[in-house]
């Protein structure tokens, strides 16, 4: 049985989601926080954005190229090596995700598709996520 390729079948339009994972180092302090959280910190962050929508007639929802330049340009150049205090007010990890949602979500519906889960993972073992209704 030959391949959709060889036979020129197309596949029928289907949803797909595609996720992309990011790293970046920063420094925070919650001044509310009655614990170690309180004074100056850094952490070894790990950022997956997911988009969904429909295949393109090169068979993919957006290049992984074109996600990773605008998740650069957007977010990264700005918290990368830096004090997040200094972008983000009260830089909880559940806050800078709604940043990261808030900045991605409008470039990402102009091209059509849906912004569909924010995961940042502030350690190995703790993540928030945000969802689209």
């Amino acid at each position: 049985m030959g391949s959709h390729a060889e036979t020129g079948a197309k596949l029928a339009p289907m949803r797909t989601r595609m996720t992309r994972s990011f790293t970046f180092e920063a420094a925070h302090r919650l001044d509310w926080h009655a614990g170690r959280c309180k004074r100056l910190h850094g952490h070894h962050y790990r950022l997956e954005v997911s988009l969904e929508g429909c295949l393109d007639e090169n068979g993919v929802i957006m290049d992984f190229d074109d996600l990773d330049l605008l998740v650069r340009d957007r977010l990264l150049g700005r918290w990368d090596h830096e004090l997040l205090n200094d972008s983000v007010a009260n830089p909880t990890a559940e806050v800078i995700a709604g940043e990261a949602w808030r900045v991605l979500e409008p470039p990402i519906s102009a091209c059509g598709l849906k912004l569909v889960s924010v995961k940042l993972w502030e350690t190995p073992h703790s993540m928030v996520e945000l969802l689209a209704e």
